[in-house]
């Protein structure tokens, strides 16, 4: 069976009006070979110009829920891409390469917005297309924006693909969910799939996965066929030979956290090629914007947002720029780090600010806070400081509404703040141990408590990271107090992940092992001896490992960004989980020698 497009599907054509709400005005536009070009309008002319592009096998009626909210404040423009909907459709599959795409784009562009820059939201294949257009150095100046929805430019995902940056387990990851674009690309299958109802059938179970739409797609047979030729005349010739395309327009990626045709990294990546990008997540599936529209349409409306009003933005120049591999994972994203004054902490807001991310620093000691804040801003502009006892749950709930207001809601909170102590356990004074538990436990219990609801209110895709410990699965017998409080801070992670998951949330609990963080120095120590030679002995110990604050930064952002449920970073940290797991005896015998102190 061979395929051609559809042109004359009249019955669809006429359904298809009737899906469109009367607000809004339908009109054609010409393109450049011709073809006419469906759009349509709503919402306050005088706004922000927003256009919508919508992707495959849908029309413009896709968007609709996210009309009726951006309408609201902003002048809405979608239209039908050629060859879906109400457009027409080329006879040959040249008619659907990506820069005549891109030149339909920009034809309607100038059709509603002749003067202005407009700003672009676009999902799927829409936003494939539309990234072509960005990176086209004859159309960039038209855009004022653009947001993707899962949907990278073609050349970008190249480029991922030949050079594995993210791990070749990644990348197989995405080779699985992507084996439906070898399918589309076979002449005659597709097309038997679509006409005998099965292609329908398969398509309805992937829109359910992550909770997916509720309200029913609104196409057409032709809108199934004809966009087939999307694939068919574009993907061979991007994937075998890519080329360098950037652009200076700004863009934000959102990821959905249940995308069954995307991984995160081949969207994240595009921070390599685009100067200002930043890069958030939401809960929900790929088609989730029909049903859950509210996460997209907050995101969009605060980068418009912060487009027209002009404010400089942490653009990153591009003979400066480091080339690192996770450039674009945390970009624009806000991260509120607790004890992040000093150690593993600091080093980590440090680490997370290289990567993009404008950090808000925490600590109890005010100035430590500022002074990580002012580094981490030379490097990526916006990061602020609080001075917080994490201990105070009222503090940390007025922490959390600062955050929203002067940041909006957090994308990654690290429960970090934390200190020591050690030494017989008997031997320990009640505000010793009420001191521990304030700080390590309760510390977390309120930082989840303060910043967990507005996450989860605000759409998913945030991560919370605890810090834990080793000794939470490595009892000894001169920590007690200490893993005891690490150990709940475990059991919370892992029981708040599986709480927290079904609604967009990850959590992850962080096992460092001995990192010279200097935490000894102003640990409390008793029954020990004299306590001064006491952590003498202790610092030299630490010395000895040699695992710096710094590579624990770097192991923790690199594990971050693949969501685990827990993150062991030294070798003896890995090494105990695993002991704890296959030989308990072996810890047991662990918890009665004393380190040599």
């Amino acid at each position: 069976m061979s395929h051609k497009n559809v042109t004359g599907d009249t019955a669809s054509l006429a359904r298809l009006d009737a899906f469109h709400e009367p607000r809004r005005l339908a009109h054609h536009v010409t393109a450049t070979d011709g073809q006419r070009l469906a759009v349509y309008s709503a919402g306050d002319p005088a706004g922000p110009t927003l256009v919508l592009v919508h992707g495959y096998p849908d029309n413009a009626t896709v968007w609709d829920a996210l009309v009726a909210d951006l309408a609201v404040d902003h002048h809405v423009v979608t239209y039908d891409v050629r060859g879906a909907g109400r457009s027409t459709a080329p006879d040959d599959r040249s008619g659907y390469l990506l820069g005549q795409l891109a030149d339909d784009l920009r034809t309607v562009v100038d059709a509603v917005s002749p003067e202005s820059p407009v700003h672009l939201l676009a999902h799927d294949w829409g936003s494939i297309q539309t990234w072509h257009a960005v990176t086209e150095p004859a159309h960039a100046h038209r855009f004022a924006s653009f947001t993707s929805i899962s949907g990278p430019d073609l050349d970008h995902a190249g480029h991922w693909l030949r050079k594995a940056p993210d791990g070749v387990r990644t990348v197989l990851r995405q080779a699985v969910r992507s084996s439906y674009i070898g399918f589309f690309s076979t002449p005659g299958l597709p097309e038997a799939a679509w006409l005998s109802g099965i292609g329908g059938l398969a398509l309805a179970a992937l829109e359910r996965v992550g909770g997916g739409p509720r309200v029913p797609a609104r196409r057409s047979t032709r809108d199934y066929l004809n966009g087939l030729s999307l694939y068919r005349a574009n993907m061979l010739r991007r994937f075998t030979r890519p080329s360098e395309r950037r652009t200076s327009v700004p863009v934000q990626a959102l990821a959905p956290t249940h995308d069954a045709f995307m991984v995160d990294q081949v969207q994240s990546n595009a921070g390599r090629w685009a100067d200002d990008f930043r890069f958030h997540r939401f809960h929900g599936g790929h088609w989730s914007l029909r049903s859950r529209p509210a996460p997209v349409a907050r995101r969009v409306r605060a980068f418009v947002a912060e487009i027209e009003s002009g404010a400089p933005r942490p653009v990153r120049d591009r003979t400066t720029r480091k080339a690192r591999r996770h450039s674009g994972a945390f970009a624009g994203q806000i991260a509120v780090i607790t004890g992040a004054g000093s150690g593993i902490g600091r080093c980590l807001a440090f680490e997370l600010a290289e990567r993009g991310a404008r950090i808000v620093a925490v600590d109890v000691d005010g100035p430590a806070a500022e002074r990580t804040a002012a580094l981490c801003s030379v490097v990526t502009p916006g990061s602020g400081a609080r001075r917080v006892d994490v201990t105070d749950a009222a503090a940390m709930d007025a922490l959390a509404s600062w955050v929203r207001e002067e940041y909006g809601v957090p994308d990654m909170v690290v429960n970090n703040a934390g200190i020591g102590v050690a030494g017989p356990f008997l031997e320990a004074t009640s505000e010793d141990l009420e001191r521990v538990v304030d700080v390590n436990l309760w510390g977390v219990i309120n930082g989840v408590r303060a910043f967990a609801p507005m996450m989860v209110e605000g759409g998913g895709g945030g991560r919370i990271v605890n810090t834990a410990s080793a000794a939470s699965y490595l009892p000894s017998r001169l920590y007690g107090a200490y893993s005891a409080t690490k150990a709940a801070v475990l059991a919370l992670s892992r029981s708040l992940r599986g709480e927290l998951s079904g609604r967009g949330v990850s959590v992850t609990a962080v096992c460092p092992g001995l990192i010279d963080t200097g935490i000894v120095s102003s640990a409390r120590v008793s029954g020990l001896g004299e306590v001064s030679r006491t952590k003498d002995r202790l610092n030299r110990l630490y010395r000895l490992r040699g695992y710096t604050p710094q590579r624990a930064a770097r192991r923790i952002a690199d594990a971050v960004e693949s969501d685990p449920e827990i993150v062991p970073v030294t070798s003896e940290a890995h090494i105990g989980l695993a002991l704890s797991r296959i030989a308990p005896a072996a810890v047991r015998g662990y918890a009665r020698v004393a380190p040599p102190i």
